[in-house]
């Protein structure tokens, strides 16, 4: 055994920096956390707000509904609830407060026209800004890098919050320690009272949206669809659980999930398959958190280098994370498990992120079936090696490559991806 303690400490803090509950999709939550945070710095209603938002904030919020806003979608939206009825010690609950008489005066905000947005030209794909004004007193409120991190707190014009920007290097150098086999030993190792909350919450949590998402109307219905037309045995059924979750959730279910790399798509993938073939296969449940250990922390290690947000679409990542739980409580070796990944990515490492919308439900299934494909072929030697296309010698070098391609690589993809959505 060569994990040390450090390690088995610093794996454990990114499950419970990263397993954190949001209502709705992530985006327009981050932007009416920032609203509702603007408005405590300000002490007052504001009269009027100034936005401006990063291309794959405003991406991923147009097409998306907010929840607790009987259906309204876009900024404006986002920031008038979090503004009138958001808490914003809630962080990304910020919107489980929202109440009906804070509805009709969002609504009326939008007929005033009350918030103006622009873009916002930022190295950093996640960034927002909002200005909010009343009278002669003003608040800016800076979310950078992550859905909830509060970068800078400006209220009239004398800065009373600003980040360390050393300290968002330091994540990004630890998360960099992140590799397959320490992955499996630390699910193996880890003392789960370290971890049990956390994973008991994604359990319950995203099971029962998953079961919402079943038994509603959301959506396309994805997840509906597919038990209705595919049958089901195991693979259609944890797909299915998937896609539903994210039907009721892009279309503005308010019930919590918990996410994963920030993305509550991503959580659900990650974890919901996972849960489903725990129960076919009737494994104990602490061999389910253990896979859950596996599954969320290799999601975590691919989204190192591609970031939050990109034009690569998360779902690929998370599926990938989630066959390999599969793998690990299939009792499958570190081989097997290593070429799983290397396959799924092989497969569908090129699909993009168009923005949050009902048709994630979709990129879950086409993601989790290049996984489960990947898996079958792992388990019979098969798969795609050094020199196909951006597969490299080894996983590790796979999965750099992948970060490569969407972080770099991708930039001008994900800029002609928001020119198309916006009409320029």
């Amino acid at each position: 055994m060569s994990l040390d303690q450090n390690t088995i400490a610093l794996y454990t803090k990114f499950l419970h920096e990263e397993l954190v509950p949001a209502m709705g999709c992530t985006e327009p939550i981050a932007i009416a956390y920032g609203a509702a945070y603007a408005r405590k710095v300000l002490g007052k209603p504001a009269e009027r707000y100034e936005v401006e938002c990063s291309g794959n904030i405003i991406k991923n919020v147009k097409a998306v509904t907010v929840p607790q806003t009987g259906g309204l979608k876009g900024i404006e939206a986002a920031v008038l609830a979090g503004a009138i009825g958001g808490d914003a010690d809630r962080e990304l609950e910020v919107l489980s407060t929202v109440n009906q008489a804070d509805l009709c005066e969002i609504r009326r905000g939008l007929e005033e026209r009350v918030v103006a947005v622009k873009p916002l030209d930022s190295t950093h794909t996640l960034h927002i800004i909002i200005h909010a004004f009343a009278g002669g007193d003003s608040a800016c409120v800076e979310i950078i890098d992550t859905h909830n991190n509060v970068g800078k707190v400006v209220k009239n014009g004398q800065v009373i919050h600003q980040r360390v920007e050393i300290a968002a290097q330091d994540d990004i150098s630890e998360r960099r320690t992140l590799n397959m086999e320490d992955i499996l030993e630390y699910a193996d190792r880890v003392d789960l009272t370290l971890v049990r909350d956390v994973l008991e919450r994604q359990i319950n949590y995203n099971s029962a949206i998953s079961r919402e998402g079943l038994g509603g109307k959301w959506g396309a219905a994805v997840g509906k669809t597919l038990l209705d037309t595919c049958g089901a045995g195991i693979r259609v059924r944890a797909e299915a659980a998937a896609a539903a979750g994210s039907d009721a959730r892009m279309s503005g279910c308010a019930m919590p999930v918990v996410i994963n790399s920030g993305s509550g798509n991503q959580g659900m993938t990650v974890s919901l398959p996972v849960i489903e073939y725990a129960r076919e296969l009737g494994v104990s449940h602490e061999k389910l958190l253990r896979a859950l250990c596996v599954s969320n922390l290799v999601a975590i290690h691919q989204k190192t280098d591609i970031g939050r947000l990109s034009a690569f679409c998360g779902a690929v990542s998370a599926a990938t994370g989630a066959a390999a739980g599969i793998a690990y409580m299939e009792g499958a070796s570190y081989a097997v498990i290593a070429q799983t990944v290397v396959n799924s990515l092989a497969n569908v490492g090129g699909m993009v992120c168009d923005g949050a919308k009902p048709s994630c439900a979709a990129k879950i299934v086409s993601a989790l079936e290049s996984a489960f494909l990947g898996y079958e072929l792992a388990k019979r030697g098969r798969g795609f090696y050094d020199g196909e296309g951006i597969v490299k010698a080894d996983v590790e070098a796979t999965i750099a490559s992948v970060g490569r391609m969407a972080s770099v690589g991708m930039r001008s993809t994900d800029r002609e991806i928001l020119n198309i959505m916006i009409g320029c």
